[in-house]
């Protein structure tokens, strides 16, 4: 399996290129409108063909590049079921399987951060955690029908019942982290690790972040595959 991290440093997001080196078949999970340029020359660099972009949740941090690399390759938009996302091509819920050579995408339904979340286990090893975990961290629940005990029911009873040894791949780090594992993350997540539901909840509630700078303009567009309005 190919598989490559790219970051866009405005959003902190991290962007997944995953591949089949044998068919030069790629995805792209959580690409980001302004780096497209730069992921499409990634994939041409590789001798890849693009085929799916793919999303774990409507973004309200930075616009999707899904739409953009849709016009220009002919890949498919992938996004969770329940995603009011009605232009995308495809849509995964739970347990749900995107094969693309031998590339195996497994959906894992997340909600927590937003109601339709969903967290990719690849090849069984490489886990994609979108805003459901981050490293030593997780992602807001404040909007976007965000449910902080549901966050924490699914980390700790789905993300957390996986192997130790599973690679942690999170959609965002601000703090120069680029992986971890699902042992580590129990051990030392300071989020969930000695917090009971209880707790979580509280403290969720008490982040009072203020909202994503691109929010009002993210998330409408995202919904609309990307397409930013003129």
């Amino acid at each position: 399996m190919l598989f490559r991290q790219l970051f866009d440093y405005e959003t902190y997001t991290y962007t997944y290129l995953i591949a089949d080196p044998q068919t030069q078949e790629a995805m792209l999970v959580d690409s980001v409108l302004e780096q497209v340029d730069r992921d499409l020359q990634l994939i041409k660099e590789l001798g890849l063909t693009l085929r799916y972009a793919v999303e774990t949740h409507v973004h309200a941090d930075h616009v999707t590049g899904a739409g953009r690399l849709r016009e220009l390759t002919g890949c498919q938009g992938v996004v969770p079921k329940g995603a009011d996302v009605a232009c995308a091509d495809r849509f995964l819920g739970d347990g749900d399987v995107l094969v693309m050579g031998s590339i195996r995408l497994e959906t894992i339904a997340t909600p927590g951060h937003t109601d339709s979340h969903v967290a990719y286990l690849v090849n069984g090893t490489h886990l994609l955690t979108g805003d459901a975990l981050f490293i030593r961290g997780c992602g807001r629940t404040d909007f976007q029908s965000g449910d902080a005990g549901a966050l924490y029911d699914v980390v700790t009873q789905r993300l957390f019942t996986l192997p130790d040894e599973t690679l942690v791949y999170p959609g965002h780090d601000y703090r120069g982290h680029t992986v971890s594992t699902i042992g580590e993350e129990k051990r030392y997540n300071p989020r969930f690790q000695g917090r009971t539901r209880e707790q979580f909840i509280e403290f969720m509630a008490n982040l009072n972040l203020p909202d994503p700078k691109k929010m009002a303009e993210a998330v409408p567009a995202n919904m609309q595959c990307g397409k930013v309005a003129a």
